[in-house]
């Protein structure tokens, strides 16, 4: 308190006058304030002070998220790719259903080395048959005729039939030859059509030749089962007969029927056990042991699918056949009938007419039938080796080499191949 009653804050000298700006805000310095935005614009978040709540800060996006520059979208995730299929399947284990088609797609696919090689096959079977046969009956009817004497004829008639039954081995080891060479044509057919090739038939035959007689011994010994099979049961009945007349006929025939039954069970089984052999002898060039052992172990934990996949391809086959074969069955009887009622030889004319047009169907059908059954067989042996083995990782890594144009890498089929081996 001043003389003059005038007041004066603590500290100050008597008769100062204090500072008017005391009672003012204190300003900061420019440096200290945030920049003023433009017009139009906003302000950025100042930073928080302490006790203030900050704001979250927006995360990067993982390195997939990319804006487009056009859109501003964000590109999706990657998603799962299914296996590639350069040509007639998937490379990868196959499905029920892609089992039953791609053998119909084999022969749809290539059908002149396919349809083609079959049809051939079948072609030549039944020329060489027929012209064999055909002459054999013909020599033994020729030699019964012109026997004479009771003791004469009984000896010639004995040797006619001989003749006959001989005539019969030719076709069949023909059979045997062709059956062999069908199947090594559908297997490479089907291996090189798996890797998107597409051989003619020149080709596929050359290369079916290589491995045609271990093909050949392996269905010889398969004819020799079922012939040895059928004598069994024919010897059966044949000695009851002879030992119980009438009543030991009727007993054999009994358990013939029922060792057949269990026969045929037992050869299914073997059959679906050892039906990879063809295929691990062609595309593993394998001897016949070795293929043995080999499909034996390829099947092993796949015995219901292989034989349902084969089972019921041929069921399909069969029952397509039978269809189409009922019309001439029902025609063939009715031909002389209807056409030449009065038997003026219109109708055998008819009759020969549609009987040659039925063997032609029965050929169609027969090529088909082989084909498609042979290549359902390599299908199922591819199947089963991506399965077990992992060859569809293996065929993706040769397509992707062949199309990079390396020429050196190993057949993805062999088991035990160089790069610098013989492909089929």
């Amino acid at each position: 308190m001043s003389d003059g009653g005038s007041w004066a804050a603590p500290g100050a000298e008597p008769g100062e006058q204090p500072d008017a700006r005391a009672d003012q805000p204190v300003t900061p310095p420019p440096s200290a304030l945030p920049p003023v935005p433009p017009y139009g614009q906003y302000a950025p978040p100042a930073a928080p002070q302490y006790g203030q709540y900050a704001p979250p800060v927006p995360q990067q996006p993982p390195a997939w998220q990319y804006a487009a520059p056009s859109t501003g979208y964000a590109a999706p995730p990657p998603q799962w790719a299914p296996p590639p299929k350069p040509g007639l399947i998937p490379l990868r284990p196959l499905g029920f259903g892609t089992l039953l088609g791609a053998p119909f797609q084999a022969v749809r696919r290539n059908p002149k080395a396919t349809f083609g090689s079959g049809l051939l096959v079948q072609l030549v079977i039944v020329l060489v048959t027929g012209v064999f046969v055909g002459a054999a009956v013909f020599w033994a009817i020729s030699r019964s005729v012109s026997a004479e004497g009771q003791a004469d004829a009984d000896a010639v008639n004995a040797g006619s039939v001989g003749i006959v039954l001989v005539s019969f081995v030719v076709p069949l080891v023909l059979s045997l030859f062709a059956s062999a060479l069908l199947q090594a044509v559908l297997v490479l057919e089907v291996a090189r059509a798996t890797l998107g090739e597409k051989r003619r038939l020149g080709e596929l035959w050359k290369a079916a030749f290589k491995r045609t007689l271990p093909l050949t011994g392996w269905f010889a010994i398969t004819v020799a089962a079922v012939i040895v099979v059928v004598a069994l049961l024919v010897g059966i009945v044949l000695l009851a007969n002879l030992v119980g007349g009438s009543v030991g006929l009727a007993v054999g025939v009994v358990v013939a029927i029922l060792l057949a039954l269990a026969l045929a069970v037992l050869g299914a089984w073997l059959a679906t056990k050892l039906a990879l052999v063809p295929s691990v002898i062609v595309l593993e060039r394998a001897g016949l042991v070795a293929a043995v052992r080999r499909s034996w172990g390829l099947t092993n934990g796949n015995f219901w699918r292989t034989f349902g996949v084969i089972a019921l391809v041929s069921i399909i086959l069969s029952a397509a056949g039978q269809i189409i074969q009922a019309p001439f069955s029902f025609l063939l009887p009715m031909v002389l009938t209807v056409i030449d009622p009065n038997n003026t030889g219109a109708g055998i004319a008819a009759l020969i007419v549609l009987y040659v047009l039925f063997l032609a169907l029965s050929l169609l059908l027969g090529a088909v039938t082989s084909v498609v059954q042979a290549a359902t067989v390599a299908v199922v042996y591819l199947d089963l080796r991506m399965r077990k083995e992992g060859l569809d990782l293996e065929l993706q890594r040769f397509v992707e080499s062949r199309q990079d144009g390396l020429d050196a890498w190993p057949d993805p089929y062999a088991t035990t191949a160089s790069p610098t081996g013989p492909r089929a």
